[in-house]
């Protein structure tokens, strides 16, 4: 049985969901909050994912960041060697899909680490009339930029959890690997 603790950067844009949607996984699914205040800086969560078919676990500590460009400078001495990457947008929002890159480059920036397992996701799915950015043009980006897609309604409370679960198993992996490089040396 292994416990391993990821550092999970939780960036994009101001109001795209990111709180809500790290709130509910928090709290599997139990309430979704329909008023929330802007986070200031970061605020860290703490969430343990068991790892299926084995007996393993990675604790998340979550860094839910703030969108607002005035908190970066805080942000970046918090997000010093990150080990995975949940980048969020809304797809009713061109702008805050379109300052994905500015955000994936400042966290790429603060890792020592050749590999970032990270997820790109869009949230808001639920305001279908309101769609700007078209799920496939989301998927090629991420692609291009080695980070898996995920689309998610936090107000409907579909596909919240899957981002997350998919970062523990990933940095779980990437664990494997490592283990297995030493012990082939061995």
């Amino acid at each position: 049985m292994v416990k391993l603790t990821a550092k999970c950067i939780l960036a994009g844009d101001a109001t795209v969901g990111k709180s809500t949607l790290a709130q509910l996984f928090r709290s599997d699914g139990a309430h979704f909050q329909k008023n929330y205040a802007m986070t200031v800086g970061v605020d860290i969560i703490m969430k343990t994912v068991h790892i299926p078919e084995t007996n393993d676990s990675v604790e998340l500590l979550i860094y839910d960041s703030s969108g607002k460009e005035i908190f970066y400078e805080i942000m970046e001495k918090l997000w010093e060697q990150p080990s995975i990457l949940c980048l969020v947008y809304d797809v009713s929002n061109e702008q805050s899909f379109n300052s994905c890159a500015k955000w994936l480059q400042r966290v790429r920036a603060r890792t020592l680490c050749s590999q970032l397992p990270g997820v790109l996701v869009g949230n808001k799915t639920d305001l279908v009339g309101r769609r700007t950015v078209e799920q496939k043009q989301a998927q090629e980006w991420a692609a291009q930029n080695e980070l898996e897609y995920f689309e998610t309604s936090a107000k409907e409370m579909e596909n919240f959890e899957v981002p997350f679960r998919t970062l523990a198993k990933s940095f779980h992996r990437l664990y494997q690997e490592r283990v297995e490089a030493i012990q082939s040396f061995v």
